[in-house]
């Protein structure tokens, strides 16, 4: 049996979140076989398809799956893993993979059950076929573990993959997808992140404020405009979100996004080890805070103490 990837998209095209799954796809001696769900959406069909180490794109095009439900979703996977979809046309798959995003982690488990198996999250290495790695502990520990289960399904910490070439040429197989679950609720609204920086994951450069910038008002007077000067994206620790700062959408650490950017800098974040576990694979960290002891000190590759109502303005400044 195969290795299944589910492609991971929205308004904006395709996510990077899916070339770095199908590059920990391609650590299984398997063929891999991708995924898009959508509607009217063959671009990025077509896009999947010139990644490489992919044998098929499977695309199911119905109007049920625009912007479909965690509930529909883990019911048309669970018919191809089983190869339900097709008239038989479609193998069975012994691992699907998913990032560990909000969607992986909406429809893993929802799958799991249905499957009766045990998934395996936040996988940053692959030893085998049934052996992964992942980080426990706030990310202070990994963990190496085995399964037994005949169907493996993992959620891929992305940042620790690279992205796959786009030198492929993959084929496209077209199916119009029948008896789509119906369920009894919809999606009212979603509401769209500011388009106009750069998305918190996948973004080179970030700035993230915390508690000590003490009022939205500050978060929003000082760093916006750093993080606009730097063409960078705005991210924040727990203590901001939960302050109102800013929306969940900002937040980064163990329960937010996990980034790995070349420069992160963090204005006022005391650098509790649940936010640390967000930023350890950034490449340069740098931390802005008054307090001395402050364990964000620890991981920072440069530290300044000082007030950053006083730094922070004169390095918009500057910029």
């Amino acid at each position: 049996m195969n290795v299944l990837v589910l492609a991971e998209f929205d308004s904006l095209g395709l996510k990077e979140e899916t070339s770095r799954t199908i590059r920990a796809a391609m650590m299984f001696s398997k063929p891999v076989d991708v995924l898009v769900v959508g509607y009217q959406c063959s671009n990025i069909a077509q896009q999947v398809s010139k990644m490489e180490g992919i044998r098929h794109v499977f695309y199911l095009d119905n109007k049920a799956f625009l912007d479909p439900l965690p509930e529909i979703l883990s019911d048309l996977l669970y018919k191809m893993i089983k190869g339900m979809i097709g008239d038989g046309a479609i193998e069975q798959y012994s691992h699907l993979l998913i990032s560990s995003g909000s969607e992986g982690k909406n429809i893993i488990p929802r799958l799991a059950a249905m499957l009766d198996v045990e998934p395996v999250s936040d996988v940053v290495a692959i030893n085998s076929e049934q052996s992964f790695v992942r980080p426990i502990y706030a990310g202070n520990v990994l963990e190496t573990l085995i399964t037994t289960d005949s169907i493996t399904l993992l959620t891929i910490r992305t940042t620790a993959f690279e992205p796959v070439n786009t030198n492929g040429d993959a084929d496209i197989i077209t199916f119009e997808a029948e008896n789509v679950l119906s369920v009894s609720k919809k999606r009212v609204d979603r509401i769209q992140t500011d388009l106009s920086r750069p998305k918190l994951r996948g973004a080179k450069i970030i700035v993230s404020g915390g508690r000590g910038l003490a009022t939205k008002e500050n978060f929003e007077k000082l760093i916006f405009p750093l993080a606009d000067k730097l063409n960078a994206a705005v991210g924040a620790s727990r203590a901001a979100v939960d302050m109102g700062f800013v929306g969940n959408s900002f937040q980064v650490g163990q329960t937010g996004a996990i980034v790995s950017p070349n420069l992160y800098i963090a204005v006022g974040i005391s650098g509790a080890i649940q936010h640390q576990a967000g930023i350890k694979d950034a490449g340069i960290i740098v931390a802005i805070n008054k307090d001395p002891n402050a364990m964000i000190f620890k991981v920072a590759d440069y530290g300044l103490v000082a007030d950053l109502f006083d730094v922070v303005p004169e390095l918009i400044e500057q910029l």
